[in-house]
């Protein structure tokens, strides 16, 4: 047990720092070094990012080491100088995280806690409800006074929930009322914002690349979604492409509560460069752009749904039921029943039902002579209907078989004056740059991103002996 502070409402800043591991050759020499330690320190210092990045051991032969001298010596200590002060009224505070398996019971046993009542309060009071879900990983905490009474419980139960645009965790607080029982309430606590950097080469997958470079799943999904009008992540990946990423997490008391968005970005694949940058001048609503200040929130969408493969293409092939050639007028995305639909650009709803071979299906309008088909789902997303409007990544539905279809997948068709075009390959309409009145406050917010992922480019092509997949600084 650790001796803690009274006040369960507070939240105490505590340092989190991490290393990232930057594995070099021994070979590597003491000015390329030097070279990379500025970099890092750079690249990171814009922002005074909340980040420490491991720097290589100097090797055993290294010269030019100052001398070393040990120096020992005896302090005389006497019992006073050794006495621990009194407890006060400072709690003994214990901490523990639930396990997979785990029962209120045996929570309360690992924290010591063995207050008559307090269980049969948690199980049945209604203002302790949110302690029925135990999620693994999860923190559980206990104070005690000197005597072994219960100060205060409580379950970290939602780290980093995100509620009209702020970061919060939410935590369930219990504590003795002051008459044999007790009283729960809800709180919520602001998380501290940190920024962080990645580089990363892909060699086997984007995934693969984004794990070993430290970067959560969630930034993962962010980076393809960003860039999907730009780059098709399930079919134009190669090997040697490239990242460079800043992006914000979130921490409450010093632990890790979530990740953030994807502040900027740039994606080199098969040589081409691909920026992003989050922009919102008002400061509430905001959108991507790249780095000459092109909406890419404004264009289509390669694709509807989020890391599937191409089942079958477009053009003429051997229909599957009916067994004759013909033309297929949509790309097939393969993917298990319920994966959800996404719009892939904002419009408005056409048609949304069952259509023959189509199964059911949604046909959305979009801007000028562009509109798309999706059908074989599944079931349409609740409450979808003729003129609504959609927003770009919203979800419309889920993956199916219905209609002609031999299994779960997606057809998917992009019309240019209602006529099916090849989505793959056509040229998607262009984005839209920023208003003259705009660009001023774009080039602002801009200039500090460009400048940190300009030095993490060099970074990544500092030229290392190093057989990982990726250098990460977080």
């Amino acid at each position: 047990m650790t001796r803690g502070t009274n006040d369960p409402h507070s939240t105490p800043i505590r340092v989190n720092v991490q290393s990232a591991a930057c594995t070099t050759h021994t070979t590597t020499s003491r000015r390329g070094k030097t070279f990379r330690r500025a970099l890092l320190a750079a690249a990171v210092g814009l922002f005074g990012a909340a980040a420490a990045l491991g720097m290589v051991q100097a090797p055993d032969d290294y010269t030019d080491m100052p001398p070393q001298r040990q120096v020992r010596d005896v302090l005389d200590i006497s019992s006073a100088d050794m006495q621990v002060g009194e407890s006060g009224s400072h709690p003994y505070i214990s901490e523990t995280r639930i396990r997979p398996g785990d029962t209120l019971a045996a929570i309360l046993s690992r924290l010591g806690v063995s207050e008559p009542g307090l269980q049969a309060f948690l199980t049945q009071d209604e203002s302790a409800r949110s302690i029925y879900r135990l999620y693994p990983g999860r923190s559980v905490q206990a104070a005690v006074d000197a005597d072994g009474k219960l100060v205060w419980l409580r379950y970290v139960h939602t780290p980093g929930a995100e509620k009209n645009g702020q970061v919060h965790t939410g935590l369930l607080l219990i504590e003795p009322d002051g008459d044999g029982g007790f009283k729960a309430q809800e709180l919520t606590h602001e998380t501290e914002r940190q920024v962080r950097v990645a580089v990363g080469t892909i060699r086997s997958s984007l995934f693969g690349a984004t794990d070993a470079a430290g970067v959560p799943d969630s930034i993962t999904l962010q980076m393809a979604e960003i860039l999907g009008s730009k780059i098709d992540f399930l079919r134009d990946l190669r090997q040697g492409d490239q990242f460079r990423l800043v992006y914000e997490v979130r921490s409450h008391e010093g632990r890790y509560a979530g990740a953030g968005r994807v502040l900027a970005l740039e994606f080199i694949n098969r040589g081409k460069s691909h920026t992003a940058v989050w922009f919102n001048p008002d400061g509430k609503s905001g959108s991507y752009y790249d780095f000459e200040g092109n909406s890419l929130r404004g264009a289509f969408l390669r694709n509807a749904i989020k890391f599937s493969r191409i089942s079958s293409t477009f053009g003429m092939r051997m229909h599957p039921i009916h067994k004759r050639w013909t033309g297929h007028k949509g790309v097939d995305y393969a993917a298990p029943t319920g994966t959800p639909i996404h719009a892939t650009a904002d419009g408005v709803v056409e048609f949304a039902g069952r259509q023959n071979g189509y199964g059911n299906v949604v046909i959305l309008q979009h801007a000028g002579k562009y509109s798309t088909l999706y059908a074989h789902q599944s079931r349409i997303a609740p409450g979808l209907k003729k003129g609504d409007r959609v927003s770009q990544g919203q979800v419309i539905g889920y993956v199916g078989s219905t209609g002609w279809a031999t299994g779960p997948h997606l057809h998917y068709e992009f019309r240019i004056a209602g006529t099916p075009v090849d989505p793959l390959s056509v040229t998607l309409p262009v984005a839209r740059k920023l208003e003259p009145r705009e660009a001023k406050a774009f080039a602002q917010a801009v200039q500090p991103y460009k400048q940190q992922i300009q030095m993490l480019a060099q970074l990544h092509q500092t030229p290392l002996e190093e057989p990982a997949e990726t250098v990460a600084a977080r």
